[in-house]
């Protein structure tokens, strides 16, 4: 994963979930890409 892709999906959760981008910085590019997965569903489902 690129690290702009990265940081644009720590944005995301981090404003949908409103969590802050530090709670992200010892995870793992596929734990990142997990949550973003799991938070874009259900952020689109709502909507």
């Amino acid at each position: 994963m690129r690290r702009k892709e990265r940081k644009n999906m720590v944005a995301f959760i981090g404003k949908v979930r409103r969590t802050e981008e530090f709670d992200f910085s010892m995870m793992t590019d596929e734990d990142i890409e997990h949550i973003y997965e799991k938070t874009y569903h259900v952020h689109e489902t709502i909507e």
